[in-house]
């Protein structure tokens, strides 16, 4: 009885190991392109998400009185990404979006609650 000696025949749908460096180089490039690509829109509503929820959680807290826990569960259906601090001495509230905006909105008597100018 003789063995045959056929090569074992991959399957039709792997990928050969050459192929997966390449796409293990290729992958952070593409995303890295993605990233310059779409970054000024990205950072225009990260700032915009930012100032709003600067600006609306001041409101609530320093003009309408309530604690800033209440505020931000008002806002989490529009900005949910969304954090907020508050510095009572200053009467300011602070939003920050994803770590990639940040602005503060200040309780000015007269004027109300005023963003910080964008840099």
């Amino acid at each position: 009885m003789a063995i045959e000696n056929t090569p074992l025949l991959s399957h039709p749908h792997s990928v050969q190991p050459s192929r997966r460096r390449w796409l293990w180089l290729l992958v952070p490039l593409a995303l890295a392109a993605l990233g310059w690509l779409y970054w000024v829109p990205v950072r225009g509503y990260s700032l915009t998400a930012a100032s709003y929820g600067a600006r609306v959680a001041c409101s609530c807290r320093f003009v309408g009185g309530r604690p800033l826990g209440d505020c931000h569960k008002d806002m989490e259906r529009q900005i949910g990404w969304v954090t907020l601090s508050e510095d009572a001495e200053e009467k300011s509230v602070t939003a920050s979006f994803l770590m990639l905006a940040r602005q503060t909105a200040t309780y000015r008597e007269g004027w109300g609650c005023q963003l910080e100018p964008w840099k």
